[in-house]
């Protein structure tokens, strides 16, 4: 993940006693600081260039620009999701955009993923073990994220989120939502799922 910002709030948690992850406590630790980051995004596409993959893979975090094809209809969209890829279709994939859920739900689906972790290592290699079927027994938060994306909307390459940068860009206020505020986009979501 884009090493600038994400190496300096690691190296804040570890100076704290905090290993990403690897515990509640860190999760916490990690999600407040990322809250308190400033940063555009066109800002984190630059920064790790490295990290800009051509397509996406399942089980995995991305951050990438998007146009959807419906947008004059649609009540309101995100043109900078945040996904964890959950499946191809033709002609696009499904994902699970956390920009979504507000905050205090979109930490409890995150919780509820790490579950489906293929390991607890946290390093390149760990990805979600995720589909539709798997996705309805784990938690019912997941519903206004799953979202379908369009191949050729896509107007970025896809920036890789590191595993152990999971609960950073988790809360990272990066969401840029289009025809209404974040407000109201996580009000409809509440109703979704009958959250607060």
């Amino acid at each position: 993940m884009p090493a600038v910002l994400f190496d300096k709030i690691l190296a804040q948690g570890v100076r704290a006693g905090q290993i990403p992850a690897k515990t509640q406590s860190a999760r916490t630790w990690f999600r407040n600081a990322a809250k308190k980051v400033t940063i555009a995004p066109s800002t984190l596409m630059q920064e790790d260039r490295t990290q800009l993959k051509n397509r996406a893979s399942i089980g995995k975090m991305y951050f990438f620009y998007y146009d959807p094809k419906h947008k004059k209809t649609l009540p309101y969209y995100d043109r900078f999701p945040l996904i964890f890829k959950v499946q191809n279709v033709p002609g696009g994939f499904h994902g699970l955009n956390m920009h979504y859920l507000p905050l205090p739900l979109r930490a409890k689906l995150m919780d509820a993923l790490y579950d489906l972790a293929s390991n607890t290592k946290y390093d390149e290699g760990t990805k979600l073990k995720i589909s539709y079927n798997i996705l309805k027994g784990v938690s019912k938060y997941y519903k206004p994220t799953f979202k379908m994306y369009l191949n050729d909307h896509v107007r970025s390459r896809f920036l890789e989120v590191a595993s152990n940068d999971w609960d950073m860009a988790l809360f990272l206020p990066l969401e840029q939502f289009e025809k209404s505020s974040k407000s109201n986009v996580w009000k409809d979501s509440r109703s979704m799922v009958g959250g607060r």
